[in-house]
């Protein structure tokens, strides 16, 4: 059997060892990326949770963002959940003043739009037009409040006071959810994306 698609995960801050088992479980090679040199050979990469006003500059402090943001340009493939979807928008609301994003996908994001670490919850959401809903975990998290018209949207919460809400999102070989499906042991949406780079190999 030929190994899976090689796929870096972004290590600087989050979820890092829950992406790399998701991904493993899902036939995907992994790469952890701390350094500009890691990049090199991947053929996609993981940017997981955590904060994003942190981990942006933390890319700058290990002088990744610029080689990070060139790559996704030159057409690398990509899936970023909670804060890894605020550092693929293009647009960020109730940003910091000096906060910057890598950018890629033609949407608007609002940080901690469900509000904060105690406003936490669990939720089913349908998600594209999968039969079975994914059991969405939602940390801080923001939601996309526009969206350009090549991005195709994947999933929305249903009821509650974020009824509605998008929270998931693709865009060519860029994808990103506002909940953390690492944690769940549910591998579809990493599935999804070992696909995307496969599709783009």
């Amino acid at each position: 059997m030929s190994p899976g698609p090689r796929i870096g995960v972004l290590a600087l801050q989050g979820d890092v060892r829950e992406h790399v088992r998701a991904l493993e479980a899902v036939g995907a090679t992994t790469v952890p990326v701390k350094r500009e040199a890691e990049l090199h050979g991947i053929q996609g990469i993981v940017v997981p949770g955590g904060e994003s006003t942190v981990i942006d500059k933390l890319l700058r402090a290990f002088e990744l963002f610029e080689p990070l943001r060139d790559r996704l340009r030159g057409g690398l493939p990509a899936y970023g959940s909670c804060a890894g979807m605020i550092l693929l928008a293009d647009r960020v609301t109730d940003a910091t003043a000096d906060q910057q994003t890598l950018g890629g996908i033609d949407m608007t994001v609002r940080r901690n739009a469900f509000g904060r670490q105690v406003d936490s919850f669990e939720q089913d959401v349908r998600y594209a037009a999968w039969p079975a809903p994914v059991r969405a975990v939602f940390i801080r998290a923001p939601w996309v409040e526009q969206v350009g018209e090549s991005v195709e949207v994947l999933a929305r919460v249903e009821g509650g006071r974020a009824d509605g809400r998008i929270v998931a999102v693709r865009q060519g070989g860029l994808l990103a959810t506002s909940f953390h499906p690492e944690v769940t042991g549910d591998v579809r949406v990493h599935a999804q994306f070992v696909e995307m780079v496969r599709e783009r190999s």
